[in-house]
This record gives C-alpha cells, sequence and structure tokens, in this order.
C-alpha cells in the first residue's frame, strides 16, 4: 500500500536561527501516532542539513532530504555536493530536476539521469520531479512534455531501481504562483502518469509508485487534492516556511 508524502521544500530561505525555529516547531506539532500511515520530510538547504536532521533525530520521526546532488561522483568540482556525502550524514532523500534546477541551471535530461543513478548507488531515495510549462498546458502538450521527461530519465532505469523513486508532479504554471491545478487537472495527471508507469514496467509497481502534487499546495486545498485517488501527498513549498500551515497539511493529509 502506497504511503502519503508530505515534501517540504524550502527552497534558498531561512536564516540558522529561522531554520532552526522552523524545524523545531514543526517536530514539536507532529507525532509518531501521526506519522503511522505517512512519510513527513523537511527539505532545507545544504548548510542546515545537519542541524535540521539533529532536531527531527531528536524530536520526532520526520525524515529529512536534500534538494539537489551532483551528477559528479568525486573530484575538482568547486560548489558541488554529491550523494556519496549526502548519504555519509544519513540523509535519506534528494530532490531530483526540480523545475527550478531546470530551468535556471539548464539540467538536462543526461545530467538528471546521473543524478538519479547516483543518488540510489548511494542508497538515497530520490523524488522525481517532472511537469509542464503554462505554454505546453494551453498548447495542450503538457501530457507529452511529462511523458518525455520520465522516458528520458526516470523510466531508463531498471524495474527494481525504479521502485525506489518517488514521482513529484509539478505544474511549472502553478509554482508559487498561486494558481494551483484544479483537483480534476492533478488528478488527470496523476492518473496519466501512472497508466505510463504500468505501460513502462507493470500494473504492480504503478499501483506501488507514489506520486505526490506540487505546485502552491498550501492548507487550504491539500485536502482536496490529496483526496484524489492517484494523488499521495505533496511537494510543499511557501506553506512549509510557516509552521501552522505546513502541520495542517501534513497531520490532516
Amino acid at each position: 500500500m502506497r504511503k502519503t508524502i508530505i515534501a517540504g521544500n524550502w527552497k534558498m530561505n531561512c536564516t540558522k536561527s529561522e531554520a532552526m525555529d522552523l524545524a523545531k516547531n514543526i517536530t514539536q506539532g507532529i507525532s509518531q501516532v501521526q506519522l503511522e500511515n505517512k512519510i513527513t520530510i523537511l527539505i532545507p538547504p545544504f548548510i542546515h542539513l545537519v542541524d535540521v536532521q539533529k532536531i527531527c533525530t531528536l524530536g520526532s520521526s520526520i525524515m529529512v532530504g536534500a534538494q539537489n546532488c551532483s551528477e559528479y561522483q568525486k573530484g575538482a568540482y568547486t560548489g558541488e555536493i554529491s550523494a556519496e556525502m549526502l548519504s555519509s550524514y544519513n540523509i535519506q532523500y534528494v530532490l531530483i530536476g526540480h523545475s527550478e534546477r531546470r530551468s535556471y541551471f539548464n539540467e538536462s535530461h543526461e545530467i538528471l539521469l546521473q543524478k538519479l543513478k547516483n543518488s540510489l548507488e548511494h542508497g538515497l531515495s530520490p523524488i522525481y520531479c517532472c511537469g509542464e510549462s503554462l505554454y505546453d498546458r494551453n498548447a495542450q502538450t503538457h501530457e507529452s512534455v511529462v511523458l518525455e521527461q520520465l522516458k528520458e530519465v526516470a523510466f531508463t532505469l531498471p524495474a527494481e531501481e525504479f521502485k525506489k523513486v518517488i514521482i513529484a508532479y509539478e505544474p511549472v504554471w502553478a509554482i508559487g504562483t498561486g494558481r494551483t491545478a484544479t483537483t480534476e487537472q492533478a488528478q488527470d495527471m496523476h492518473n496519466y502518469i501512472r497508466k505510463a508507469v504500468a505501460e513502462n514496467y507493470n500494473e504492480e509497481i504503478a499501483s506501488q509508485t507514489s506520486i505526490i502534487y506540487g505546485g502552491s499546495c498550501n492548507s487550504k486545498n491539500a485536502a482536496a487534492l490529496f483526496s484524489m485517488p492517484d494523488i499521495d501527498g505533496g511537494l510543499i513549498g511557501g506553506a512549509s516556511l510557516k509552521p501552522i500551515d505546513f502541520l495542517s497539511i501534513a497531520i490532516n493529509a
């Protein structure tokens, strides 16, 4: 049975004190009982990972993830953080292919595939992001765009490796804009992705793959989105920086 996954992506936000307060407020508000049927993940900037992990380890069963990892294993790549480094700190999850990485840092399918392989090799659970632009949505090519992102990267993995991947559908036109896909639009795309997984692998793997929604998901619309049969939780952006909002989403999911 698929678990509900609530992942809070803090992006490039929070000073040290702000990050510590945010992590403490969230961990204090979530109990072990509330986590039995779901996975809650905090994804802070690299510089806060260790401190946030300490808070989560002491105060709750919340998991910790990184926002990115390098396509390189090690070497003379100043400023990069490898999957092996993250693993050595017992980081459990890593975002791969977020639309901001694709757009601002020109991450290609080839780069993302190598990042995916590196994260799996070192025992990380990758959250692979896919989604279309407003142009693609208006042109009615959103399905083919998302399918290409899956086929060129995640679907190249062997079945046993793909089983370890979480898919995050994030319509780019809804990220940070306050504009959210309707529950029907989100469900249709999640169902489309699940069917694509079944066609590329099989029905069993498709039924076990967690597919989460990202795109201006907040405490007001989360319940309706998560009630859809193919939506298994959310990749939360702005609302993850507000303890009350994030707790509302995580506890009531």
